[in-house]
């Protein structure tokens, strides 16, 4: 089941600049997940990093791994709304480069999740090669209430 990005919008509490994640192509919840990130000259990042010759940073394809596993548990039901957070990076290995151009591929499972907390190992890849890969931890927040919801 493909997802858009506006199906994404409805489950990811990411947002411009920071929603790294273009359009879901599979979507196991509480399980796995699948998505693309179609990287483009146009991306924000790539004004610094590197003029000249640019490479998407290391930490983004990371967060886009967080990402695509945050969409695997927020689709469970019982988390929507909530707010994924890091809590932590283990095995993180960068294999190549990616470039615009690419179309990176992100996948995500969870091999560890209990009610507020769990981990998901993820591989993102370029033409089914791998770039990296990771041990993702996150815990789960409850949306804070300001002013302007």
């Amino acid at each position: 089941m493909v997802w858009d990005s506006a199906r994404l919008l409805d489950v990811l509490p990411h947002r411009f600049p920071f929603l790294l994640v273009d359009r879901m192509l599979e979507v196991d919840a509480g399980r796995s997940a699948v998505g693309i990130k179609n990287v483009s000259h146009n991306d924000w990042f790539f004004q610094g990093h590197f003029p000249g010759t640019p490479v998407m940073p290391g930490v983004l394809i990371v967060e886009a791994l967080a990402q695509v596993a945050a969409v695997a548990v927020l689709s469970q039901p019982g988390n929507e709304g909530q707010i994924p957070y890091f809590a932590g990076i283990d095995a993180c290995r960068f294999r190549r480069p990616v470039v615009p151009g690419d179309v990176l591929r992100l996948e995500a499972e969870l091999t560890y999740a209990r009610s507020r907390a769990g981990k998901s190992k993820g591989r993102a890849t370029v033409d089914g090669q791998l770039v990296a890969e990771a041990e993702l931890f996150f815990a789960l927040g409850s949306r804070a209430q300001t002013s302007t919801d």
